[in-house]
């Protein structure tokens, strides 16, 4: 992806947060400059990927499979110095954006419509090759137990939220003419880049073209910094 593209992101981000009257961390706002300008004080937020974040898994077209989000809070699985056993994200999928087909190792999570459109999500249970298994998947939402067919569709409207444990397949997009989706994820820590099981080739994190400097850093960002 290139910068300039990912700068324009995250500006209509911005926007639609601002709409939907969901208001972001000041350290959301820091400039490159400023997040590069402070000391120890903020090592959380490196070592523990607090901030922006997106991706479109290497395909090249982020309208079509991408995801903006924001990981508001999170813990780390090898440092006991941060002692958060939780995470939160704020996530922005657009009408007809594909989250690929992934499952997490350790990781339980519920997904939540916030507010806007209705977001759509594909489920599958996993066999132990980590290919779809055909068996009826059963999951929460909102606290009521439901089973479905492998492969249905679970719709979920504004406010309602689904519970997506371990080994537990899915895909997720905005519905078609319903409009953005703002999306909550509440989850146990979060780990990209050991608890992501996805079931097509894919890049998590996009390679970057520096046609113009960043308006913020992304946490793909932090190593570089």
């Amino acid at each position: 992806m290139k910068r300039s593209e990912i700068n324009q992101i995250i500006t209509e981000a911005k926007a639609f947060f601002e709409e939907m009257k969901f208001e972001l961390s000041p350290v959301a706002l820091w400039s490159p400059e400023e997040l590069r300008a402070k000391g120890a004080e903020v090592q959380e937020i490196f070592d523990c990927g607090i901030g922006w974040d997106l991706t479109d898994f290497g395909f090249g077209d982020f309208k079509k499979k991408g995801l903006l989000l924001f990981t508001l809070r999170n813990g780390s699985l090898a440092d006991g110095r941060y002692p958060k056993t939780y995470a939160e994200k704020i996530m922005i999928v657009d009408e007809g954006q594909l989250t690929l087909t992934h499952y997490h190792w350790n990781k339980t999570e519920d997904i939540i419509n916030r507010g806007g459109g209705n977001l759509i999500l594909k489920v599958h249970n996993a066999t132990e090759d980590d290919q779809l298994a055909d068996t009826p998947v059963t999951f929460s939402k909102d606290g009521v137990r439901h089973t479905v067919a492998a492969g249905s569709n679970v719709k979920l409207e504004p406010g309602e939220s689904i519970t997506l444990t371990p080994g537990l397949y899915h895909s997720f997009w905005g519905e078609e003419g319903r409009g953005k989706v703002l999306v909550g994820e509440v989850s146990a820590v979060n780990d990209d880049n050991s608890d992501n099981c996805y079931l097509e080739p894919q890049l998590r994190f996009p390679e970057i073209e520096e046609d113009e400097p960043p308006v913020h850093l992304l946490v793909s960002d932090y190593c570089n910094r």
